[in-house]
């Protein structure tokens, strides 16, 4: 019996509701095997204890978490779902997040970008002497509805000076070669490939990609100019000085991912948005549902942690260990292999969605983070008006 309790899957789900504390969904996700029930279930503030004929398991929460037992509501067992109840909880969450570029990046001081996959330099010593943020999309459209006279930055893309940066949405841009198309010294820890022919012929300069040495990521893409555009899941920039923190690449990528959507959501009052490849196809559609969520859960090693190297760093918790994360929740359709076309050619042309560009294995890494999300929830709190439910930890 005590390897049956020990087969259950724990996931647990924060809410904010509009009393003092919070709403908890807790569901003991797998099918019981036959007689396994009866089983009684017990709170304390800090201690979930379930219990059968012959065994019993205790499960403490995180010492941020205290459970107000006398809430307990809705205790039930669901056929091919598990048993789910509900329950007001406190909460003191204080965790560490991966600092989003545009809070950390401070002018006229000296940083070093790293490969975010593998730790190489991929630009060093560089001074900034602006930090500015980029203009919306479609800022020249609304300079015509501004301007009086004829639009002055017609025609004019903004390009960074030596020695800037420019931050937008999901990518930054610096002129790290200001008077030459062969990659300087600052850059000699990347390759540089040209595009296909096909990409060519829709723009008129010819762009390379920028592609570490050490582990062959596309970090981001360099034009005749000399700018340069990395995108933001696939660098970390940090002071001169400080030794590299390497960061799992499932946790960064969610981690960026679901502060960017927090971001615009609240700038720019958009909660759908279209993840696009650099090779401009859409690859999801993402509907931002909560921003304000907390994600507590049991980690285990399972075969998918062992089978894909994107969930490195999951397995390091103990079995009886549980993690209490801030999380975002959304709503997504995939688009790959031709799936959800109509739809997904109605929000691109929809003004109310934002696209977010990214290199297109990230696309589909961020895809695969989404579909392990919703397949780690009950059967029950998978699926939400067609849409796939997932989490994404901040």
């Amino acid at each position: 019996m005590l390897d049956l309790l020990n087969q259950y899957s724990l996931n647990f789900f924060f809410k904010w509701e509009k009393t003092n504390g919070k709403s908890l969904y807790f569901v003991i996700n797998r099918e019981p095997k036959q007689g396994s029930l009866p089983m009684d279930v017990s709170l304390t503030p800090s201690v979930l204890k379930m219990k059968t004929l012959e065994q019993c398991r205790e499960i403490k929460f995180p010492a941020e978490v205290r459970l107000v037992p006398s809430s307990l509501r809705g205790l039930q067992y669901i056929s091919g779902d598990g048993i789910h109840m509900r329950l007001l909880v406190q909460a003191d969450l204080n965790k560490k997040l991966v600092t989003a570029l545009n809070q950390s990046l401070q002018a006229q001081k000296c940083y070093v970008f790293h490969c975010q996959t593998c730790g190489e330099i991929i630009v060093k010593e560089r001074k900034l002497l602006r930090v500015l943020p980029l203009p919306s999309e479609n800022w020249n459209a609304l300079v015509e509805e501004w301007c009086c006279h004829p639009d002055p930055f017609a025609n004019k893309p903004l390009h960074p000076g030596e020695n800037d940066c420019f931050i937008g949405d999901t990518h930054l841009l610096v002129n790290v070669r200001s008077d030459s198309c062969i990659p300087g010294p600052e850059i000699a820890q990347a390759e540089t490939h040209q595009l296909s022919e096909s990409h060519l012929e829709s723009k008129p300069k010819a762009n390379t990609k920028i592609i570490c040495k050490r582990c062959k990521a596309m970090l981001g893409e360099t034009d005749s100019s000399g700018t340069t555009k990395f995108y933001i899941t696939e660098i970390i920039i940090q002071p001169s000085g400080r030794d590299f923190d390497m960061i799992p690449r499932s946790q960064f990528v969610q981690s960026v991912i679901a502060q960017c959507l927090v971001e615009l959501s609240s700038a720019r009052s958009t909660f759908r948005f279209t993840v696009q490849g650099h090779d401009g196809k859409t690859y999801i559609l993402v509907w931002l549902l909560n921003s304000d969520s907390l994600l507590i859960e049991s980690l285990r090693n399972s075969e998918s942690i062992q089978k894909f190297s994107l969930f490195e760093g999951m397995e390091s918790l103990d079995s009886n260990n549980i993690g209490i994360r801030n999380a975002v929740k959304v709503l997504f359709h995939p688009c790959i292999k031709n799936r959800n076309i109509e739809l997904s050619s109605s929000w691109e042309n929809d003004i109310g969605v934002h696209s977010l560009v990214l290199p297109s294995q990230t696309c589909l890494e961020l895809l695969l983070i989404l579909l392990r999300s919703n397949h780690s929830l009950p059967p029950s709190l998978q699926y939400m008006n067609s849409f796939q439910v997932a989490f994404l930890k901040m």
